[in-house]
C-alpha cells in the first residue's frame, strides 16, 4: 500500500477531515465546537491510520501536530478556531 496524500483526505465541499489523537483536548473542544456549527468533519486518528501521522508532521514542519484539518481546496490548518474553519468554508 503506497502512503497517504493530502488528496486522499480531501473532503468534499462544506467539510473539513480532521487529523487527530484520542487524548487530544485541543481536538476534542474543536470537534465539539464544530458539531454546535453544524460543520461535518471526517475523524482521521494518527494513531490508529497508517501513514497519517507522518502526513501530519510533513505539513507541520515535522511536528504531529494536532488538530490538523484538511479543507476541500486542499489547504490545511492547524490548530484553526471553528470560526475560522467556518470562515475558510464560506
Amino acid at each position: 500500500m503506497s502512503a497517504p496524500t493530502l488528496e486522499t483526505f480531501t473532503p468534499d465541499a462544506g467539510a473539513v477531515t480532521m487529523f487527530s489523537t484520542s487524548w487530544c483536548g485541543y481536538c476534542a473542544r474543536l470537534k465539539q465546537q464544530l458539531k454546535a456549527q453544524g460543520i461535518a468533519y471526517t475523524e482521521v486518528n494518527i494513531e490508529e491510520v497508517e501513514g497519517t501521522a507522518e502526513l501530519v508532521a510533513s505539513v507541520n514542519g515535522g511536528n504531529q501536530t494536532v488538530p490538523t484539518l484538511v479543507f476541500p481546496d486542499g489547504s490545511t490548518a492547524t490548530n484553526p478556531s471553528a470560526r475560522e474553519v467556518a470562515e475558510r468554508l464560506g
